[in-house]
């Protein structure tokens, strides 16, 4: 079986959640713990090493990788599974040692894949599960000295809630999957809080009036919260109440590689992760080599030391073309900002050009209201069963802003391309909208590159 045909095999016995959306989900834990068991039947946990478990409705990504990055920085060989990817399934799965990214390798997807076929058929694991599965084995077999692990929907009922973390974290409630998670933030907090173990550290990254009493109950309950938050024997911590970017931000993280103005919250709670592990978690040994030095190693090369890709990423200049993975109304709020700053403040004469286009299953009506107004947009779709067509978006568009220039693109290669040509050298292009339009922007953009 070649790597093409395992991947194939996969997206036809289990279609991806970015293919068929919904009807990809298989909420539980069972089957989970069912396939690792038949694969690893004489290892009590699912990864033989520390894991740090992190969950969010945004910047679990970046968090993750800003964490993995630090513990690279401090000289630890580094498992990291993240999800969706943008370009190769193989980016999922890495390591990071000597502070350099090594995917998993397509020979091993593809061997896995036809390994364990029978298994498949037997228990009928989603999409998923079986890439969790590998992902573990895998990671397990390079002897990582810790893995961070990013969960993929949920946490409660994620595949992934089988680790037993060393420290969880959480990054932030939004509107997000709310036809399986709930309606209300407070509902999908209860989601995000099953990660929540007893007796295990956990760092939440933001809260409010709604989420904030769900994650205290939670600790309650695993006796991580002591008498109140300020004393010794409380082992949750909320970073946006920790002082960080006051107190640390421009010794720790003055050149950090994410240059997303949102990535500010990121940070905060990827360094109050990192000083929990460092001084509450069983995890000790990192409390010698996990240094301040180590930490602003991690941030300032955080790209280069992973390879995360898609976070506020310069992917041309002349004219810059900006690419960014924020898909839903939260993570969208959290650049709109910094796009029109393009326009409103650098150059009277500078136009901006937005390549957008998004699934179906998203509040696609509440996005378009916060995009700016005063630019020219070129709609488009993914190649998923769950893309928004771009006529529609198009209408969409038009009755809020019935004024701008906006047209569509049945494919994100047309949309690029005629914002390419219409944009002047010192003109901004910016793709979104979602995490498969940016994977199809890279794809079109460094193939042109090259060519």
């Amino acid at each position: 079986m070649t790597y093409q045909q395992a991947i194939d095999y996969l997206y036809a016995i289990a279609p991806p959640f970015h293919q068929v959306g919904a009807a990809a989900y298989k909420p539980g834990l069972e089957t989970m713990r069912r396939l690792m068991n038949a694969l690893h039947p004489h290892t009590p946990s699912p990864l033989s090493c520390p894991v740090i478990h992190v969950a969010g409705t945004n910047g679990k990504g970046s968090t993750a990788h800003l964490i993995a990055s630090c513990l690279a920085a401090a000289g630890y060989k580094v498992g990291l599974y993240t999800s969706p990817h943008l370009v190769s399934f193989c980016e999922r799965v890495r390591v990071i040692e000597n502070k350099t990214p090594h995917l998993i390798s397509e020979t091993y997807v593809a061997a896995f894949v036809e390994r364990h076929q029978a298994l498949f058929g037997k228990l009928q694991p989603s999409f998923f599960e079986i890439t969790t599965a590998m992902a573990f084995c895998w990671l397990m077999e390079q002897q990582v000295d810790i893995a961070v692990i990013e969960v993929g929907l949920g946490g409660l009922l994620d595949s992934t809630n089988i680790v037993q973390p060393v420290l969880s974290v959480i990054t932030n409630i939004g509107l997000d999957h709310t036809d399986l998670l709930g309606g209300t933030l407070a509902e999908i907090a209860v989601q995000k809080a099953g990660i929540i173990k007893p007796d295990v550290p956990c760092v939440i990254g933001e809260t409010d009036v709604e989420t904030e009493p769900v994650f205290l109950a939670r600790a309650r309950e695993c006796n991580i919260l002591g008498d109140g938050l300020e004393t010794t024997d409380c082992r949750i911590w909320f970073a946006d109440q920790c002082g960080f970017l006051r107190k640390q931000r421009q010794r720790l993280a003055p050149d950090c590689q994410l240059k997303g103005d949102y990535q500010q919250k990121n940070l905060q709670t990827a360094y109050v992760a990192l000083m929990a592990l460092k001084n509450y978690s069983d995890f000790s040994n990192l409390t010698s080599h996990l240094s301040t030095k180590a930490i602003a190693d991690g941030f300032a090369h955080v790209v280069t030391y992973t390879g995360l890709r898609g976070r506020w990423e310069t992917l041309s200049e002349h004219p810059l073309t900006i690419c960014d993975t924020g898909h839903n109304s939260h993570g969208v709020a959290t650049y709109v900002g910094q796009l029109a700053s393009f326009v409103s403040h650098q150059s009277p004469m500078r136009k901006l050009h937005i390549v957008f286009g998004m699934v179906a299953d998203k509040d696609v009506a509440s996005v378009l209201q916060l995009l700016p107004a005063e630019a020219s947009y070129y709609f488009t779709q993914p190649d998923s069963h769950r893309a928004l067509p771009a006529e529609d978006m198009l209408v969409m568009w038009c009755v809020i802003h019935s004024q701008s220039h906006a047209e569509a693109f049945n494919r994100v290669g047309d949309a690029i391309r005629a914002a390419q040509a219409a944009a002047l050298p010192e003109d901004v292009i910016f793709v979104g909208g979602s995490n498969y339009v940016v994977g199809e922007a890279i794809r079109v953009i460094e193939s042109t590159t090259r060519g």
